[in-house]
């Protein structure tokens, strides 16, 4: 299914992976995605957006999420004021704030709508601080990330999806103290 997808899946699946080695991600983090399937494609965000693209790379974010034993998330558009689409045992277990909407590709974006169609229990939050995140086509995921954010990417000419822009981050714990202040080695 998508094999006119394969290359672009196959760089989704490449960052996911890279992110939770360079990351540290432990199993069950949660990882955010946000992704303008207009951008991949080669157009503008907004304004080209190719609903069948968004079910391929929601499937590959789900699946290789599995693989991973990470959690995805996926952030829809500003029509939905970011919100974001998970599977409800996520919601339910980090007490998010759920609301009711079903995300489509006009209102939502084309991968939220296609994960709010895959996951088996579809739910939407207001908003999350996950540990990671999955930027593709500049979509400003950043703001569901926890603190403190370490922006990372891949190497030179690795950094796309498709035609997409794509930078990661993950979080790490903040530092607090001063000059006496002494932290663990990890």
């Amino acid at each position: 299914m998508y094999e006119e997808y394969k290359a672009i899946t196959d760089q989704l699946a490449q960052c996911i992976r890279y992110l939770k080695e360079a990351g540290h991600l432990r199993a069950g983090a949660v990882v955010v995605m946000g992704c303008s399937t207009s951008e991949v494609a080669g157009g503008h965000i907004g304004h080209n957006s190719v609903p069948e693209l968004g079910d391929a790379l929601a499937m590959t974010m789900i699946d290789t999420c599995k693989e991973l034993d990470l959690h995805p998330v996926f952030q829809c558009c500003e029509h939905l004021n970011r919100a974001l689409v998970m599977e409800q045992d996520v919601l339910d277990r980090l007490r998010l704030t759920q609301v009711n909407v079903m995300p489509v590709p006009k209102a939502g974006g084309s991968v939220g709508a296609a994960a709010y169609k895959r996951f088996a229990q579809p739910a939407v939050a207001v908003s999350i601080q996950a540990d990671a995140a999955i930027d593709v086509g500049d979509t400003l995921v950043g703001m569901h990330l926890r603190p403190v954010a370490v922006p990372l990417r891949m190497g030179e000419g690795e950094t796309k999806v498709g035609q997409a822009h794509v930078v990661m981050a993950y979080s790490r714990l903040p530092f607090i103290g001063g000059s006496r202040a002494q932290y663990p080695e990890k």
